[in-house]
């Protein structure tokens, strides 16, 4: 059995060479190899293009590298959990490429299955599709997005054996796991690295063929930015917005497998209870979302989609962002709860953006949400639009989205 060699963060930093197309796990700050992007940007490597969700946030992870004038270009999801990055993005000073986050995330998978690329139905019609080549198959217009590939993958994990194997802890499965299979080189920073043969072989989530070198860190709440105390959640979960969330539940069947969007749907989850027979599927890789703990944060929880933390309720499991999307895009999520700025009568579903400006905020998240999915609800906290309104797509169209 291979052995894995073991280096310091600053070891591996070094490794990463200016100009570098470099992948980095993560979820919010959740499974963010921060070790190892703090390294980095003390080494002052500079011009990178970066693949991620999102660009860490305000001075921590990737957002330390975006401050340091490091980050050429950001490929991803979702930017706006840094206004760092959106102000970055907006002003010029860094490139940005957009993606449906399971596009986003399929396209890695791809690229690590030695793949050129796949066909999806999500954003066809939309501003992101516009230039994709696109195919009708069986009747329906897929558009295609090419697979990605990078020459350096940084990605956290919680525990490693020698030989690289890899286990995840929680909901920091999120793009680590396709991120190890889809880059040339491959560093990974681990809670804990254990004896060869102390890993259960059922337990292991990252075969060790993927890695190429480990780095042991001492990850502590701090480290997590946001998620690292359910005290830092989301402020206003009372007043309007609950009570949209609260009329916004009276929708949903016992036995249904709902997607809680950011923002006022996720506040759902802190309604819904066991005996609602209703299953929470998060988008970063949880089935069986429940309340916010009273204390604590992500070292002890998972989170949800909005990077809180929560509890599991009975019967939870975690898995990758790639299954994740592959459960909405395949029709295996039967209602989707997203957020909004305005919803027409016909559920054509509007965000926002500053009149002007170059538009960021949400509109990558929303497309994969309107695919696939038979049954949605809209919520808004606009006072003229407290409203719910729910529909079933057309036979002929599955979907629309701004």
């Amino acid at each position: 059995m291979k052995q894995v060699t073991q280096l310091t963060p600053q070891e591996a930093a070094r490794r990463v060479p200016d100009g570098a197309r470099l992948m980095v796990g993560g979820f919010g700050m959740t499974g963010n190899p921060v070790h190892l992007l703090h390294a980095l940007a003390d080494a002052g490597t500079k011009n990178l293009t970066y693949i991620s969700n999102n660009i860490g946030e305000s001075g921590i992870g990737g957002g330390l590298l975006l401050e340091r004038g490091q980050i050429k270009k950001a490929i991803g999801s979702f930017f706006t959990s840094n206004p760092e990055a959106v102000a970055a993005a907006q002003t010029g000073r860094i490139e940005l490429e957009l993606l449906p986050q399971g596009s986003f995330v399929e396209a890695i998978r791809a690229g690590g299955a030695g793949l050129g690329g796949f066909y999806t139905p999500t954003a066809v019609g939309t501003s992101l599709g516009q230039q994709a080549e696109t195919k009708l198959i069986d009747g329906k217009v897929y558009a295609f997005v090419p697979a990605l590939q990078a020459e350096v993958a940084l990605i956290h994990a919680w525990k490693a054996d020698t030989a690289g194997n890899l286990v995840y802890r929680m909901t920091e499965q999120n793009f680590n796991k396709s991120m190890a299979t889809a880059a040339d080189l491959v560093i990974a920073e681990v809670e804990q690295i254990v004896p060869l043969g102390a890993l259960d072989p059922d337990q292991i989530h990252t075969p060790g063929c993927y890695v190429d070198y480990l780095v042991e860190v001492d990850t502590k709440p701090e480290d997590l930015g946001s998620s690292g105390s359910v005290a830092a959640r989301e402020a206003g979960v009372g007043g309007a917005r609950l009570r949209i969330a609260q009329r916004a539940l009276l929708e949903l069947q016992p036995g249904s497998v709902v997607n809680l969007g950011v923002g006022i749907p996720t506040l759902m989850a802190e309604l819904i209870r066991p005996e609602h027979g209703v299953t929470v599927h998060s988008e970063n890789g949880m089935l069986g979302v429940g309340p916010s703990p009273e204390e604590g944060g992500a070292m002890d929880y998972p989170v949800n989609a909005g990077k809180v933390p929560v509890t599991a309720l009975p019967g939870s499991s975690y898995f990758d962002s790639a299954d994740s999307f592959a459960m909405i895009r395949g029709g295996h999520v039967d209602v989707a709860v997203m957020g909004g700025l305005q919803v027409d009568e016909l559920a054509n579903l509007a965000n926002w953006a500053a009149p002007g400006r170059r538009a960021i905020r949400e509109r990558p998240s929303k497309p994969r949400l309107l695919t696939g999915i038979p049954r949605r609800a809209s919520t808004r906290s606009r006072a003229t639009q407290r409203r719910t309104r729910l529909r079933r797509p057309p036979p002929s169209r599955s979907s629309r989205a701004l």
